[in-house]
């Protein structure tokens, strides 16, 4: 068995070539999405076109939000009136949203402002909240999800998903973690941020790590200014397309 991904967006949070870090899995119940970005209609109709395969927003059964900052969850709001609004006409079920409970505890506060219906609604009204919890495997539209908590400004999980034999790991904004890593090595295919920030990884302490590693990580969350040519490790692409194998790791341009 293998994994699908989509990559949606490669872009650190003040990029303006690219959309914020995201991802899209395919599963048998619909379309998981890994983080919530900015204009997530667009940048999913143009993975879409980018990758050949259709990326539905009606589709989408899961959302898993690894943290609050505005280029992983601004477009919540997005999904989530869409979503009501067909629901209005018998279309569509709730999202279901996974997240840590120090995200699931303020998520509603950051939506409310604009999505309160005049001090009537409720998160529940717009998605289905699930609650991970670290080193408690949960199950999300068949994969099999583990959480770890990472070292960043705001509370924030990277990720294991798992189908099969396949497993991705997905790093979540961090700072430099060598146990984080080492966590996430057991992956077949790795997908960690860099950025020059303090708050996250510099690609310098990823070069730093062995060849073989290095071999299965593939780098997200990039800055416009970002040199490609500094280290071996690859960068992704919106709408590059990841079949995550336990045998073979590849890329479909």
């Amino acid at each position: 068995m293998s994994i699908r991904v989509i990559i949606i967006g490669t872009g650190s949070a003040i990029s303006d070539r690219a959309y914020g870090s995201s991802a899209a899995i395919l599963s048998g119940d619909g379309i998981v999405l890994i983080d919530c970005p900015d204009s997530i209609l667009r940048a999913m109709r143009d993975a879409s076109v980018t990758s050949g395969i259709r990326l539905d927003p009606m589709s989408i059964s899961d959302i898993v939000i690894t943290h609050l900052h505005g280029d992983h969850v601004n477009g919540l709001e997005t999904i989530g009136w869409k979503q009501w609004i067909a629901r209005q006409g018998g279309n569509a079920t709730r999202p279901n949203l996974h997240a840590i409970r120090p995200v699931v505890d303020r998520l509603w506060e950051r939506l409310a402002p604009s999505m309160d219906q005049n001090g009537s609604a409720v998160l529940a009204d717009y998605f289905s909240v699930n609650t991970l919890v670290p080193g408690v495997p949960a199950n999300i539209a068949g994969l099999r999800v583990e959480c770890r908590s990472t070292e960043h400004l705001i509370p924030c999980c990277g990720l294991r998903i798992s189908s099969g034999g396949a497993t991705l790991g997905w790093s979540g904004d961090t700072r430099f973690d060598p146990e984080h890593i080492d966590w996430l090595s057991s992956a077949d295919i790795v997908v960690h941020e860099t950025s020059e920030s303090r708050v996250h990884t510099p690609i310098a302490c990823l070069n730093s790590l062995p060849p073989e590693l290095r071999q299965k990580i593939r780098l997200i969350h990039m800055e416009d200014n970002f040199n490609q040519a500094v280290t071996d490790i690859v960068p992704l692409t919106e709408g590059e397309v990841l079949d995550v194998t336990g045998s073979v790791r590849s890329s479909i341009d």
